[in-house]
């Protein structure tokens, strides 16, 4: 199927979706507007870039401000582009035509604007609450709750445009990654420059990335979010490098993990014994994907899998579900197997339910359905700020110190890929579309 097709077809459904919506609601048509950067602080004229609103993409893969999708039932849906004068920004670039022809274009100064919108009964989806008073639209129609969780819930399972929009975004991302694991393995570099080069590597600017890349060397992989890169060159031999970084296409986002690590210490080979553990562990979670499990389910059994590793690795001692029951896994792996992905890096529609209390960071509660595109990101950290605790309560003596201390240099692994769930199984995007000379 073409790309023109398979979007023609997204459209159908939206417009079907937005239709049954819409109906059940107080609002006779909605509003969908792009967004506009925001000020950066309130004493001078410094703007963050745009960041368009997720619901507005679902629709038109367009990044401009201020652009407008109007759907009404029945209708063709209205692509209002407001008409700029402006000499101090330019137009972003389109990645692709495909897309005009299912829409009624309309191009017009932003004063004609009002004009063109529905006298009543319209909705406003879009942070622009500005933008929404001046075209009269009153506040009770401002991202009404009810509305924008039923819109939001047509994002959950993804058409065939979307999938092919995540692959090629997996795709660029994968070759971010195999150049900064060369670089890495094959040089001294910072974590400012490998960030650098996986931006050139993938074409893309700071601001194109679904989020801040996360680039750690050694300790710093210990760090979750670590966004804040070293300029320094790493003075080890035996090191590790941990990236964390997508890329965006047509809107829709990738996230992809991996981890590495160079040198020939002791310590650097049982690291490296660790991440293959890990990396057998993680492929095996997504092999257990399938329609009707609960997600949570394969963030328990991950859990399961990472004490046999932590024992098989001389990490921790005793047996597997006492490591599980007593906490000590979650000291090592303390955040969510994984979360949605689509048009946001955590996207919506997948956690409409608490987490047990165990869980407390899990983004995903969902009984897993085809359609569906979500993360799996096992992970084993060397954390101080959760092992230290650890090692003063009674379960701290299932853990070998000694081992920890050795391998806390390197502090820790994530492996994380990105999957469709399909009829029986799942298709790996990450995986299925790594360079192949890789």
């Amino acid at each position: 199927m073409t790309l023109e097709s398979s979007y023609s077809q997204h459209i159908q459904s939206l417009q079907q979706g937005y239709e049954k919506v819409l109906d059940a609601s107080p609002f006779d048509s909605v509003i969908l507007h792009s967004g506009c950067g925001l000020r950066q602080r309130q004493c001078d004229d410094q703007y963050w870039p745009t960041k368009i609103n997720p619901s507005f993409s679902h629709w038109a893969p367009l990044t401009q401000s201020r652009v407008m999708v109007l759907v009404r039932p029945g209708q063709k849906p209205k692509l209002i582009m407001p008409i700029s004068d402006s000499f101090w920004e330019g137009k972003p670039k389109v990645e692709s035509s495909h897309f005009w022809g299912e829409f009624e274009r309309i191009d017009c100064s932003l004063d004609s604007v009002v004009s063109h919108l529905p006298a009543a009964k319209v909705a406003w989806i879009g942070d622009d609450i500005e933008s929404a008073n001046r075209f009269g639209i009153p506040t009770e129609a401002h991202n009404p709750p009810a509305l924008l969780a039923a819109i939001e819930a047509l994002r959950v399972l993804k058409s065939e445009y979307e999938v092919s929009c995540l692959r090629e975004a997996s795709r660029i991302a994968t070759i971010g990654h195999a150049k900064t694991t060369e670089l890495f393995l094959n040089g001294n570099h910072s974590e400012l420059e490998l960030h650098l080069a996986y931006l050139a590597a993938t074409g893309q600017d700071a601001t194109d990335t679904p989020y801040s890349n996360i680039v750690a060397l050694g300790e710093n992989a210990a760090i979750l979010d670590l966004v804040l890169y070293g300029r320094e060159k790493s003075e080890r031999e035996s090191t590790s490098m941990l990236v964390d970084a997508g890329a965006t296409h047509m809107g829709y986002a990738s996230d992809i993990t991996r981890t590495v690590v160079r040198g020939a210490s002791q310590a650097a080979r049982d690291f490296a014994a660790l991440i293959e553990g890990m990396n057998k562990l993680e492929l095996a979670i997504c092999e257990q994907v399938k329609p009707g499990l609960p997600y949570e389910e394969h963030h328990n059994l991950s859990h399961q899998a990472l004490a046999l590793l932590l024992l098989d690795s001389g990490i921790c001692l005793g047996d597997a579900s006492e490591l599980v029951d007593r906490g000590v896994t979650r000291a090592f792996f303390p955040h969510g197997l994984g979360h949605s992905l689509g048009l946001q890096v955590h996207d919506v529609g997948c956690r409409l339910t608490d987490p047990s209390d165990e869980n407390p960071f899990l983004r995903n509660t969902s009984t897993i359905a085809e359609g569906q595109v979500f993360t799996v990101e096992p992970g084993c950290y060397f954390i101080d700020g959760l092992l230290g605790p650890l090692k003063n309560t009674s379960a701290g003596e299932l853990v070998s110190w000694s081992t920890v201390d050795a391998l806390r240099p390197f502090g820790g692994i994530r492996i994380e890929d990105n999957l469709l769930v399909t009829a029986n199984t799942c298709e790996n995007l990450t995986r299925d579309n790594w360079p192949k000379q890789q």
